[in-house]
């Protein structure tokens, strides 16, 4: 455990396991009200696809920004079930807070911050203050858990979401050290906190002020990743696919407009993984 509120949490959890503890009303009101802001806010806060950078996409890749700003109406539509994603986050991070509240772990609510990033302002909204450094509730799924949230050196080695620069420009705008994630598996209900002490904060700044630049100066489109080739067995097919940060991009098909993704082609599951591919050679 990295954090002494996951024993605490832990504690109580047992506790109420036990028929020994129980919840305040107060707080269940609490997490109640703040289930219902969040459906107001995901069913009632209008269209979503207009563009501004802002903390919780200003790590993304500039890529997907560029597209975002110049090229929105590629973007692949959000699905139904993108709702119902988004509400889930949002339940999971009201109960947790909840928890903490009956567990008795003091801390400072969500609140809304702006960062200025040398004249321009990047607005957003923390999910928590924990002694003192501000923290970020992510709800994922068991192989982001497992794998993404394995450490922080896990997380820098792949962060295509931005969840790094997301934390940091909290913390910077707040005036607070940078705390960490809370991340709870929601597959599992497994929960753990994450420290980010390890973070190189002016480099992360640094890397956001050149995001700002290359939006607001309107810079030419130039990809992040290139495809890669594919191997099976560690033996290469002679394929090529995209990376795996390019595999969630919204952008990806107006990017490789070759783009085939099909049931692996070399796969003999009986149900094979789909994969993005740039190229395919004809197997021998």
């Amino acid at each position: 455990m990295e954090h002494p509120a996951e024993l605490s949490l832990h504690s109580y959890m047992n506790s109420v396991l036990a028929g020994k503890k129980g919840m305040d009303q107060s707080i269940i009101d609490k997490v109640m009200s703040d289930v219902g802001d969040a459906m107001n806010k995901q069913f009632n806060g209008g269209p979503r696809d207009a563009f501004r950078l802002r903390m919780s996409n200003i790590g993304r890749p500039t890529c997907q920004l560029w597209f975002d700003k110049n090229e929105p109406e590629y973007k692949t539509a959000f699905p139904p079930r993108f709702l119902m994603m988004m509400m889930i986050g949002d339940i999971v991070e009201a109960v947790f807070k909840g928890l903490l509240r009956g567990a008795d772990v003091d801390f400072e609510d969500n609140a809304k911050v702006t960062l200025d990033l040398d004249g321009r302002k990047i607005n957003g909204e923390y999910d928590m203050k924990l002694d003192g450094k501000v923290d970020d509730v992510k709800s994922t799924s068991p192989w982001s858990y497992t794998n993404k949230f394995a450490s922080f050196e896990a997380l820098n080695s792949g962060d295509g979401f931005g969840y790094i620069p997301q934390l940091v420009g909290y913390a910077e705008a707040e005036g607070a050290p940078v705390g960490g994630w809370w991340a709870i598996n929601k597959g599992t209900g497994d929960f753990k906190y994450v420290s980010a002490a390890n973070v190189d904060k002016e480099k992360v700044l640094d890397e956001m002020k050149a995001t700002v630049a290359y939006i607001d100066e309107d810079k030419p489109f130039k990809r992040c990743f290139e495809a890669e080739p594919e191997t099976f067995y560690k033996k290469p097919t002679g394929n090529i696919k995209l990376s795996r940060a390019c595999g969630f991009c919204d952008y990806k098909q107006r990017c490789w407009p070759q783009l085939q993704t099909l049931p692996s082609v070399m796969s003999k599951a009986k149900e094979p993984p789909m994969v993005d591919y740039v190229h395919i050679e004809v197997p021998q």
